[in-house]
């Protein structure tokens, strides 16, 4: 079973690679970008056959070690 987890700075952190992203991004001539978030994918290959168990084990690697609670969420997803 494989999952796939996202991770994103919070709403309300300040963003400076997204900044810096939006910047570039703005001096190569799209000019219509607002805002950019900079994140993460982390897939996982898991051995778990119960999805809800998977999903469970994933959100405990998050909170340990895959995200930054302080200022990052995350979002799981059992594929």
């Amino acid at each position: 079973m494989k999952a796939r987890v996202t991770v994103m700075l919070k709403n309300g952190v300040l963003d400076p690679q997204g900044e810096a992203i939006r910047h570039a991004l703005g001096g190569l001539g799209f000019s219509g970008v607002n805002g950019v978030r900079q994140g993460k994918v982390i897939e996982l290959d898991l051995a778990a056959a119960d999805r809800a168990a998977a999903e469970a084990e994933v959100g405990r690697m998050c909170e340990q070690l895959l995200a930054n609670t302080v200022i990052e969420s995350w979002r799981v997803e059992i594929l």
